[in-house]
C-alpha cells in the first residue's frame, strides 16, 4: 500500500498496512473456530454456555430447516432478536443457505417492523417468544413475503433449574398466542433437522451476507448491502488494528482466543455491535457475553457490570453513553472491572474526561474510532496505546484503506492536509450499494484516483499526524451569519463544564427571515451536581468563539438517543421548531 501521511508518524509499528483475505463465505469463521477448538465456550449467558461445536451445530440444521421451507440464494431472512445465544447460529445458518441476513431493530413497533420486512422482501423471520416480540412479528408480516415465523425462547439457554422455576411461576417470556400454519419453534428446528452443511456457492467478494439498514437519524432508512467480504475483511482488519502491551510489558499482541472475553453490550442488529464483537469473536475463538440489554437493573446498567465482574469480561466496544453510565453508575466502585483491557468507542463523540475516567476505574486502555453502517463498520481508528492515539480525534485509516478529504460541492476535488471537507473512503469494506436504490447509491460514491470513494456526510480534516478531526455531519451544521458553526466542536467545550453529563447543540433559526441560525444547546447535568442556565452561557464565553456559543441553554432530564447511542439532534431541532411555531 502506498505509504500515507498517517503512516508515518504514529502508525503501530507491529500493524501491517495490508493483509491477505481469504477467498471464503463469512460463515467459515465459524466453521473454522469450531474444526479448530470444538469444545470451546462460545456464547455466555445467563450462566449457560455454548461451544462453537454447538453453534455450528445449531447454524447448520437452522440452514436445512430454511431451505426446507423455500429459502434459496439470495433471498432475505429478518432477524428481530436482542443479544440472545440464538443470534449466532441463526446469523450464521442464514449465510451458510446463500441467503443474506436482514437485522431488525428490537425495539421497533409493528409499523417500523414492517417498513423494513416489505422494503428488504423478507421471506422468513426468527422472533423472541415474548409477549411484545412475537405479537409485533404477527401484525408486521401483514402484506409482505413472511410466510415462516421462527420462535426463539429463552428457557432452553437457562439453567435447568431456573428454567423449570420460571416456567412454573411465569417468569419465563412467552407469548399470548401463535399462529398456526407459518410459526415454528427454535427448539424443534434444531432437533428434527439435519446437520449437514448445505451445498451451496457463495462469491464472497460479490454476494450480499447482509443488508443492514442505516439508523434513519437523517431521514428515510436505506438498507446498505453489505457482501460477505466486506464483513470478513473488516473483522481481520480490527483484528490487525487492536494489539496490546502484555501485563509484564514486551511485544504488543493481538487480542486471542481462549483468554480474551468479549462483552456483547452493543445491539447485535446495529454494525457496531454486530461486527465488532459478534463476528469477531469466531475469528480468534473468543466467547462473547451475551446481554440483551446493558441497562437491565436498578439502578441502570446494575446487570452490565455484574456480568463484566462475573464473567471476567476483557474486550469492549461501546458507545460513550454507556461509558459514562458504567462509571457514573451508583455502586461501581462494588464491581470489580479489573479484567477489561480494551475499550473502543464509537458512533458518538467520546469525550477526553469521561476516556479517562473510565481507565482510571478499571486499568484498560479506551480509543476512539470510526465508522459507519455502509463501510462494515470500521474505517479510522486511534492505535489502542496510550502514547500514541489522539483524543478528539477519529484516528488514522485502518489496514487497506485510505481516506481522503474532498471539497463539499462535488465531492471529487481532494484537498490538502489542514482543510475542511467531506471525508471519503475506499476499502475493502465499503458497502456496494443501497438495497434498491439506485440513485441514492450513486450519490454517495465518487470516482477519485479511478477508484471508488464513499462520501460519508461527515465533515473534518486531516491533522500534522494524519489523524482524522470531524467537525460534524453535514447535515448538522449551523449557519451563523454566514460562518459554519459545527455541533460536536460546542459539544466538546460543553463536556469540560463540571456539572455537565451530556450535552447537545443544534441551529434554531434566526426570526429575521435571514436564513441565519444561532446555537441552542441541551444538557442534562450530573447526578449532584447544579447550574443554570445563564450560568452555563456565561461559562461558555470564555470558551467559545462568539458564533459557536449557545445563545439558549436548556437543561433537561434526558437527550433523545437512537439504541445505537447517537443523539438524536433532528428530534431535538424538530420539537424546538415546533415549540417556536417554525415546523
Amino acid at each position: 500500500m502506498e505509504e500515507q501521511l498517517w503512516h508515518k508518524s504514529r502508525w503501530p509499528s507491529v500493524v501491517k498496512k495490508t493483509l491477505e483475505y481469504p477467498d471464503e463465505p463469512l460463515y467459515m469463521l465459524l466453521d473454522n473456530i469450531a474444526k479448530k477448538h470444538p469444545d470451546s465456550p462460545s456464547t455466555i449467558w445467563s450462566g449457560v454456555t455454548k461451544s462453537f461445536s454447538e453453534v455450528k451445530d445449531h447454524a447448520d440444521r437452522i440452514a436445512n430447516f430454511l431451505i426446507s421451507r423455500g429459502i434459496k440464494k439470495g433471498d432475505r431472512v429478518g432477524i428481530f432478536l436482542p443479544n440472545l445465544p440464538q443470534y449466532p447460529p441463526i446469523f450464521f445458518g442464514i449465510l451458510k443457505t446463500g441467503a443474506i441476513a436482514v437485522t431488525c431493530n428490537p425495539s421497533y413497533t409493528e409499523g417500523e417492523l414492517n417498513f423494513q420486512l416489505e422494503d428488504a422482501g423478507v421471506k422468513a423471520v426468527f422472533c423472541m417468544d415474548d409477549k411484545r416480540f412475537t405479537p409485533t412479528t404477527y401484525k408486521a408480516i401483514k402484506g409482505t413475503d413472511v410466510d415462516t415465523v421462527v420462535v426463539c425462547s429463552v428457557k432452553s439457554f437457562l439453567p435447568k433449574a431456573k428454567a423449570v422455576i420460571g416456567g412454573l411461576i411465569g417468569k419465563i417470556p412467552k407469548s399470548p398466542y401463535y399462529e398456526d400454519g407459518i410459526t415454528f419453534f427454535y427448539d424443534n428446528v434444531v432437533t428434527e433437522y439435519p446437520a449437514e452443511v448445505p451445498d451451496v456457492k457463495i462469491n464472497a467478494k460479490e454476494d450480499l451476507a447482509l443488508i443492514l439498514y442505516t439508523g434513519g437519524t437523517t431521514g428515510t432508512p436505506k438498507g446498505a448491502m453489505l457482501t460477505h467480504r466486506n464483513l470478513y475483511s473488516n473483522v481481520m482488519q480490527i483484528d490487525e488494528w487492536v494489539q496490546l502491551v502484555p501485563p509484564g510489558g514486551g511485544t504488543p499482541e493481538k487480542l486471542k482466543g481462549g483468554e480474551d472475553i468479549y462483552v456483547g453490550a452493543l445491539p447485535w442488529y446495529h454494525s457496531y455491535g454486530l461486527t465488532l464483537t459478534m463476528i469477531a469473536s469466531y475469528l480468534i475463538g473468543s466467547s462473547v457475553i451475551c446481554i440483551p440489554d446493558p441497562r437491565a437493573g436498578k439502578p441502570p446498567l446494575t446487570e452490565l457490570l455484574a456480568d463484566v465482574q462475573k464473567y471476567k469480561g476483557t474486550v469492549m466496544h461501546c458507545v460513550p453513553a454507556l461509558y459514562a453510565g458504567m462509571v457514573n453508575h451508583p455502586n461501581v466502585a462494588k464491581y470489580d472491572l479489573s479484567s477489561i483491557k480494551a475499550c473502543g468507542s464509537g458512533a458518538a463523540p467520546l469525550p477526553p474526561e469521561l476516556a479517562k475516567n473510565f481507565e482510571a476505574a478499571t486499568g484498560a486502555i479506551v480509543f476512539e474510532g470510526y465508522g459507519l453502517t455502509e463501510t462494515s463498520p470500521m474505517t479510522h481508528a486511534n492505535p489502542s496505546f496510550t502514547d500514541l492515539r489522539k483524543f478528539g480525534a477519529i484516528g488514522v485509516p485502518i489496514p487497506d484503506t485510505h481516506s481522503v478529504i474532498v471539497d463539499m460541492e462535488t465531492g471529487t476535488k481532494v484537498l490538502a492536509q489542514g482543510e475542511t471537507g467531506e471525508i471519503a473512503v475506499n476499502g475493502p469494506q465499503v458497502f456496494k450499494g443501497y438495497w434498491n436504490k439506485e440513485k441514492e447509491t450513486a450519490d454517495v460514491f465518487r470516482k477519485i484516483g479511478g477508484k471508488d470513494y464513499f462520501l460519508t456526510g461527515d465533515i473534518g480534516h486531516i491533522d500534522e499526524d494524519g489523524f482524522f478531526v470531524i467537525s460534524d455531519r453535514k447535515k448538522d451544521m449551523v449557519n451563523v451569519g454566514g460562518l459554519k458553526a459545527y455541533p460536536r466542536e460546542i459539544e466538546d467545550t460543553l463536556y469540560e463544564h463540571p456539572a455537565i453529563a451530556m450535552a447537545a447543540a443544534i441551529g434554531v433559526p434566526r426570526n429575521d427571515d435571514t436564513g441565519n441560525e444561532f446555537v441552542k444547546a441541551f444538557v442534562v447535568l450530573k447526578e449532584g451536581q447544579s447550574a443554570t442556565p445563564d450560568e452555563i452561557v456565561a461559562w461558555a464565553k470564555d470558551k467559545l468563539a462568539g458564533y459557536k456559543r449557545p445563545r439558549e441553554v436548556e437543561i433537561v432530564d434526558e437527550l433523545p438517543v437512537s439504541t445505537a447511542g447517537k443523539v438524536l439532534r433532528r428530534e431535538l431541532r424538530a420539537k424546538e421548531l415546533e415549540k417556536r411555531g417554525l415546523s
